[in-house]
């Protein structure tokens, strides 16, 4: 006869109350575990998708992750000159929110080098890859976009042609992939009366200016669009990605960028560890604390319920006593419970979080590691919790009954 089960079966609906509420709390446990996981992954998610060795990124900055990057477009072009480099493109990174629909859609405009770079690394899940240098972008599900819809940013409509899903930004918003010339004019649009003052103020300069006295036609050119003045560079890019050649060595050629007094060169690694050691480092140690806090209050709660549960069978524990029942059989009884509550209440809180977490705005990542050492830290607060029933339970004398 196992008193742990003649009990529960006495009051099942306590029991099962109890386990409930250890489920929904293990639940959130596991969930934070998971948003944590989730946020890392959030964050590297672009840098080790993307296929490149080195980033190159503007002097003294820590990438387009961590900060904003400014180089030239035609830096490219020197790095190829590079011994070792294979293949260096163009990659602009920024993020904006529009309204579209009458809701406000945030997303993550990333620049692919066209033609070199056409988007097919992208895991595209309906549509195609880029095949026109303009007006066509890849989304990811999360934007809430469909396939052949076309959104106006800024001065131009540019089509879905491809969803992808799972590509966020470290921030939870969806990325779309555009080639760089669209990303740079989303990026450097402004309202056409901004435009219209601005050329006017160049005009007024340019009059004013000694040199364009002098020169009339610089005065007339004043007047035109920023990218058919030659003195003007054309728009600046984020980054430049560069990949080696087989068998150059990732060190020699990062020691030879680095030379370069304007510019600051990042392995993948290193743009890995400046992500988690800046962008993301507060948010992943906040969200570790409120982890192991939701652990200890587990265990102070398990405890609690324990001991209230025990208090409720002091007549009874009396009672075994007087009958002669051993020490160790009370023992079992208030383990083997604490144990029942312990597992029954990871089972749930497995179970209800495979459905439960999907539905979250933000990815939730867990790993069977985290769920193994969750499992064994439930076993140990089970056994650590049941701890104060059990002092309890030897302080009963048999006489009591009689009370």
């Amino acid at each position: 006869m196992n008193l742990a089960v003649r009990d529960i079966r006495h009051n099942p609906g306590r029991f099962v109350l109890t386990t409930v509420g250890i489920g929904l709390l293990l639940m959130i446990v596991m969930g934070m575990g998971g948003i944590y996981r989730g946020l890392i992954a959030e964050a590297l998610l672009l840098v080790e998708s993307i296929d490149a060795d080195l980033w190159l990124v503007q002097g003294d900055t820590r990438g387009p992750f961590a900060e904003i990057s400014r180089i030239p477009a035609n830096l490219e072009d020197r790095a190829r000159a590079v011994p070792g480099v294979a293949s260096a493109r163009r990659f602009v990174s920024h993020t904006i929110q529009r309204e579209v629909r009458g809701r406000p859609l945030r997303m993550v405009v990333e620049g692919l080098s066209w033609p070199d770079d056409k988007g097919e690394w992208v895991p595209i899940v309906e549509g195609r890859a880029l095949r026109q240098a303009h007006y066509e972008f890849i989304a990811d599900k999360s934007l809430g976009l469909s396939v052949a819809e076309k959104v106006k940013l800024g001065k131009d409509a540019y089509e879905v042609v491809g969803l992808t899903t799972g590509m966020v930004g470290s921030g939870g918003d969806g990325m779309a992939f555009f080639t760089v010339g669209d990303a740079q004019a989303i990026q450097f649009n402004v309202p056409g009366e901004a435009a219209r003052l601005e050329r006017a103020a160049r005009f007024q300069r340019a009059q004013a200016d000694e040199t364009g006295r002098l020169q009339p036609l610089l005065v007339e050119r004043a007047r035109g669009p920023s990218g058919k003045l030659p003195s003007l560079s054309p728009p600046q890019v984020s980054a430049i990605l560069i990949n080696l050649a087989p068998g150059a060595s990732l060190d020699r050629v990062a020691a030879t960028i680095s030379g370069w007094p304007d510019v600051s060169v990042y392995s993948t690694q290193q743009q890995t560890d400046l992500l988690l050691s800046g962008m993301v480092d507060k948010a992943r140690r906040q969200l570790a604390l409120f982890r192991a806090l939701l652990i200890i209050i587990s265990a102070i709660i398990m405890a609690l319920i324990l001991y209230t549960l025990t208090m409720d069978k002091l007549h009874d524990i009396a009672m075994l006593k007087l009958l002669g029942a051993r020490n160790g059989v009370i023992l079992g009884l208030i383990v083997q419970q604490a144990l029942a509550i312990g597992v029954l209440g990871y089972a749930l809180a497995y179970f209800m979080g495979r459905w439960v977490f999907p539905k979250f705005p933000r990815l939730v990542v867990v790993e069977t590691a985290d769920l193994l050492s969750l499992g064994g830290i439930v076993l140990a607060i089970s056994l650590i919790a049941s701890v104060l029933g059990l002092w309890k339970a030897m302080q009963v004398q048999p006489n009591e009954v009689l009370s």
